[in-house]
């Protein structure tokens, strides 16, 4: 082949290519405006929040019972701080369900200490399938606590187990590093209460713990991260709660509730056997069965998202770690999507196949390829001439000029409807990260995403992700009172 045919073979596949990435742009930024306008409209409707007072006077008779079941690996350092703010929440009948997974640290012994808790008995049956039960622990001195020590099996395996060993009609998966606001499950319970034969899965919003305050077990001052890395994903976390997820559930296609807190109906979970093993993204996972069995039911059914309740966690606070995260994430969104590839864009499957499935073909499948190949082909060929340099603009504008604007927007429905950000210094400051997000920090995400691809058609197999903490911000201690009682 001579080079004036290769160069005509060049010349001829690069306006489609160009036109392919920049149409892969628009349809990206047109479903976050979508979403964006949907968001707002559910916001509107609620003129405001209830208090906890109300939602208690609204719910404590009638709220069904609830197991928090608590996957933990490796959580000696805060396991029992944790497990403490857990049992402090407000909520008229749960249970916290602790499942050791096979940690290597003291874990199991740190619980036991703390807890004073002793060998006891409790039956239970193999409805899902995990890794050997070693032993179970109680206290009745704490009566909605149980320790269930097992064989490590990751995440899904443990949470299958907690999902055996409960008796409560709802569960609630919970990350044992996050921190729940004390009113949480009475927010998160309101379409169980409301639609209780149809919902069978709720989320709520998951923020970010870095630069807050933290005592007893609760957050009592919302601050920012004092780091670049954190406070990116402060804005990432806004984005895709306040306005992604809100406006999913707006279109009843919600297809992710995050593995650090939502509500699930036991039974539906049962159902669709628990969580799956051989995944790294069981949250996701586990949602999209409950989809696909529903419908092939044809049973009327509905997975709601709630913006009130708020599950606090720690964000990565090193590349090395976020890196490792979004990879997973990445694998996760591609196995659960080529699993259930018959679903996509199928009219069988409603909305969950056309929206719900179509937004993961277009954002988690062809989107970081497609966005790969821009960053890296349209300016190489207006460099050396072959593109006019209306393309590789055109791409810019698509995809840094739209993402500030969508940043921005997600800001200022935080302060019109929530106003979670008590400072107007920390608006401030997520305005200039908004901007600065599209230079550097979105194009390493893209690469972490394409290494999430590799690693997936390597076929990786997933396990519990590692996770250095640099812990909460503790609240100072209260000055001595000059009291004499």
């Amino acid at each position: 082949m001579t080079d004036l045919t290769l160069f005509s073979i060049v010349m001829v596949l690069v306006e489609p290519v160009s036109w392919a990435v920049i149409a892969s742009g628009l349809a990206q930024n047109a479903i976050y405006t979508i979403q964006l306008l949907l968001a707002y409209r559910h916001l509107a409707r609620r003129s405001h929040f209830e208090a906890a007072d109300n939602l208690w006077r609204q719910y404590a008779e009638v709220a069904p019972p609830i197991s928090l079941l608590v996957p933990a690996y490796n959580e000696q350092a805060t396991i029992v701080e944790s497990v403490r703010s857990l049992l402090a929440l407000r909520y008229p009948h749960f249970e916290v369900i602790v499942i050791n997974d096979g940690s290597k640290d003291g874990t199991l012994d740190a619980l036991i200490t703390g807890f004073d808790l002793r060998p006891t008995r409790r039956s239970w049956d193999q409805a899902v399938p995990h890794q050997a039960v070693h032993g179970i622990y109680g206290n009745p001195a704490f009566p909605s606590l149980l320790v269930v020590d097992k064989d490590n099996g990751g995440k899904a395996d443990a949470l299958n187990a907690g999902i055996n060993i409960s008796r409560m009609p709802l569960f609630c998966a919970v990350d044992a590093d996050s921190v729940l606001e004390s009113d949480a499950l009475l927010r998160c319970v309101e379409p169980f209460v409301d639609a209780p034969e149809e919902t069978i899965a709720v989320g709520g919003t998951i923020r970010l713990a870095n630069g807050c305050t933290v005592a007893d077990g609760q957050v009592v001052r919302v601050g920012l991260p004092t780091t670049l890395l954190p406070l990116f994903q402060t804005m990432e976390y806004l984005r895709a709660f306040l306005m992604g997820r809100l406006a999913w559930s707006e279109m009843r296609a919600v297809t992710l509730i995050s593995g650090a807190f939502g509500i699930f109906r036991r039974d539906a979970a049962i159902d669709v056997n628990g969580y799956r093993h051989d995944t790294v993204g069981e949250d996701f996972e586990i949602i999209v069965k409950l989809h696909r069995a529903m419908i092939a039911a044809k049973r009327p059914y509905a997975v709601r998202f709630v913006p009130e309740p708020v599950c606090w966690t720690e964000a990565p606070s090193s590349l090395a770690v976020l890196r490792r995260q979004r990879v997973r994430w990445q694998r996760g969104a591609l196995e659960t999507f080529f699993r259930h590839r018959t679903m996509a864009l199928s009219p069988r499957y409603g909305r969950i196949g056309l929206l719900g499935f179509g937004h993961m073909l277009i954002v988690d499948v062809l989107g970081p390829p497609i966005e790969a190949l821009g960053y890296i082909l349209l300016p190489s060929l207006w460099l050396v001439g072959l593109l006019d340099s209306a393309y590789p603009l055109a791409f810019f504008a698509l995809t840094c000029v739209f993402g500030i604007f969508i940043s921005v927007s997600s800001l200022i429905l935080e302060e019109l409807e929530l106003r979670r950000f008590p400072r107007a210094r920390d608006l401030a400051i997520l305005f200039v990260i908004a901007v600065l997000e599209n230079f550097g920090y979105r194009q390493i995400n893209t690469l972490w995403r394409i290494e999430g691809w590799w690693r997936f058609l390597r076929g990786t197999r997933g396990q519990w992700g590692v996770m250095t903490r640099q812990g909460f911000t503790p609240r100072p201690a209260d000055p001595p009172s000059n009291r004499l009682d």
